[in-house]
């Protein structure tokens, strides 16, 4: 039985008259850049997410970029970062001149370690960003503590974790100075191209980071601002309005999916899982622990399953930041949770039949 990674296709098929009347609309009327629909989906993300402004910008990268440069952020700053997230975090941070500081992670939740971010603050830091990582939200209510004891700022990397709550309470993003989500296509709410958001409740940082996403301009052709050109754009902006209606229900899904393959595994599990009983986590990725993990990627593949490895060089030893001074062994768990973790096939539409081929093949495998 053939098992994508991930399946953009089956969630197309079921929206795809709702995409094609939207786009129709859109390109009859000409409204492409800056139009009604980013408008309406700007209000309508930032609502859902419980927070009071949203503004669309070009990638998730961007995101975190203009929000640091909203934060006024740059040379000679440090800004606090997990060791083990996706590069774009720490080179959001490079970009601005500020410097990346590595911190290790819980081995629990594979997300920053509030423990380790205390030890790692010194006079230059101006920032903190904790990784929703896979889809399981940060300790952020911790992390704002210390950050307020040190008059930080926390920007949420929100980019996996679209609609995930903190306790079943608030959304992540909600409590947060700023925080930043992509809209990447296998994003848990994914445009058909690049796409990111940056939401926060202070009308001030939201004035900042809609001048700078658009030239420095709130008037026509008056910059006030050195600002660029990151503007989501209005067809993606409908799909995404489009799709936001059922971000909940393909969560839901998705944590039916992980509580299924919790279930076959079973308590003599082979692999370490995440643990579906808190019910916050939304699994955009589906990452498990596993002894021989390369080994156990080239099994599935000769059973035509896919399977992912996120992200098996942690940011501190990755060569372009040879120069900040890292070694083996300073961020001990990112280090593990690299050598040692492979993500399984992981969406929506993912069916009990291709779950359990999954599981039978990863115990197959370990005998």
């Amino acid at each position: 039985m053939k098992v994508p990674f991930v399946d953009l296709t089956a969630q197309y098929e079921s929206i795809k008259s709702e995409i094609a009347a939207k786009i129709t609309d859109i390109i009859s009327r000409g409204d492409f850049i800056l139009g009604k629909d980013l408008e309406q989906f700007e209000s309508e993300f930032a609502a859902y997410s419980g927070v009071k402004y949203g503004i669309g910008v070009a990638s998730g990268t961007d995101a975190l970029y203009l929000a640091l440069l909203a934060c006024d952020i740059g040379k000679g700053d440090e800004v606090i970062t997990a060791a083990n997230t996706f590069i774009a975090t720490a080179i959001a941070i490079s970009q601005t001149g500020a410097k990346p500081v590595l911190a290790d992670i819980d081995r629990k939740t594979y997300n920053l370690d509030p423990k380790h971010l205390f030890k790692l603050i010194t006079k230059n830091t101006k920032a903190i960003i904790p990784v929703h990582l896979c889809g399981q939200p940060a300790q952020v209510a911790e992390i704002k503590e210390i950050a307020a004891k040190h008059k930080l700022r926390v920007i949420e990397d929100a980019a996996q974790a679209h609609g995930a709550y903190f306790d079943g309470k608030n959304k992540v993003g909600s409590l947060s100075d700023l925080a930043c989500f992509s809209f990447y296509p296998a994003k848990n709410l994914g445009a058909y191209g690049d796409g990111g958001m940056i939401i926060t409740n202070s009308p001030e940082l939201a004035e900042k980071a809609r001048l700078l996403r658009n030239y420095g301009q709130k008037i026509k052709n008056e910059h006030s601002v050195m600002g660029f050109n990151s503007r989501l754009d209005n067809l993606h902006a409908a799909v995404l309005r489009i799709k936001l209606k059922y971000l909940d229900e393909w969560n839901d899904k998705r944590r039916r999916n992980g509580k299924i393959y919790y279930e076959l595994f079973g308590a003599s599990s082979p692999v370490v899982l995440p643990n579906p009983e808190k019910g916050d986590h939304i699994y955009h990725l589906y990452v498990v622990l596993a002894e021989n993990r390369n080994k156990l990627a080239d099994f599935l593949k000769k059973r035509e399953i896919a399977s992912g490895m996120h992200y098996p060089i942690p940011v501190h030893l990755q060569p372009c930041y040879k120069h900040l001074g890292y070694h083996k062994g300073d961020c001990p768990n990112a280090e593990y949770y690299a050598e040692n973790t492979l993500s399984l096939p992981m969406y929506p539409e993912l069916s009990l039949e291709q779950i359990k081929w999954v599981v039978d093949s990863v115990k197959e495998f370990y005998g």
